[in-house]
């Protein structure tokens, strides 16, 4: 493992694999949720020269290292025996109402906010090829790379299903098709011939309010967390 000793450090400054109920990684930290943060050595993980930062913030302790932040992840999940999503909410300490607020919200967006930065840089040069006139929005070129640009924000409901039913403990496959069934062409198809004037639909006599979820946050994080409410309960029944 190329990053084994600087995991092994981490592992240790954070207070061993028996402080950790969680850990997750961003674009370039690793993001902890401990038992108890009193016993990470915080003075001697700023000190490694793997290290650039630490921080605390959101219920989460944050190791800062940079851009080879999935690397000494992977190995760090070798060191410690942990999984990819180790949890224990069992002995997890709740905090705050906001804390955990930012922590779900953190929790379920982190994944793919580098995706989100990315996606967002390609629609601004796309912008600017058009406002320099390097191209126009007939091409070929141009609309394939508005497509790669928008992607990530018409599909959103199908990440967030995925990101949030991990985050909720549920199975993120299922809350993923819940997201893909808010985006499917016959619903968007139907929210097109509502604003139509077209006759509303039924769901079993209830008459349906057809909204665009296409780029919608709300809805299938709501959704997601009934539906981990629910699969819960099943599985304990």
């Amino acid at each position: 493992m190329k990053y084994q000793v600087l995991s092994e450090e981490i592992l240790q400054g954070v207070g061993g694999k028996e402080n950790i109920n969680s850990v997750m990684h961003c674009a370039t930290r690793l993001r902890f949720k401990l038992k108890d943060s009193r016993k990470a050595d915080t003075a001697t993980l700023k000190a490694n020269a793997g290290v650039i930062m630490v921080v605390e913030s959101g219920g989460q302790y944050q190791v800062v290292i940079g851009n080879h932040v999935s690397e000494v992840y992977q190995d760090l999940l070798t060191t410690a025996g942990l999984a990819d999503d180790s949890s224990n909410n069992a002995d997890e300490d709740k905090g705050s109402l906001f804390a955990r607020f930012i922590d779900i919200v953190s929790g379920i967006f982190t994944p793919f906010v580098g995706i989100m930065a990315a996606s967002g840089i390609l629609k601004g040069l796309l912008s600017l090829a058009l406002a320099c006139g390097l191209t126009t929005e007939t091409t070929g070129t141009y609309i394939t790379l508005s497509a790669a640009g928008d992607a990530v924000f018409y599909f959103l409901p199908i990440l967030l299903g995925f990101s949030a039913g991990k985050k909720f403990g549920g199975n993120a496959f299922t809350t993923m098709i819940i997201g893909a069934a808010l985006v499917h062409p016959m619903m968007m198809a139907a929210f097109t011939a509502s604003q139509a004037g077209r006759p509303p639909l039924h769901f079993f006599g209830i008459p349906m309010i057809l909204i665009n979820y296409s780029s919608s946050v709300i809805p299938i994080i709501f959704a997601a967390w009934f539906s981990c409410l629910i699969e819960r309960a099943a599985v304990s029944y």
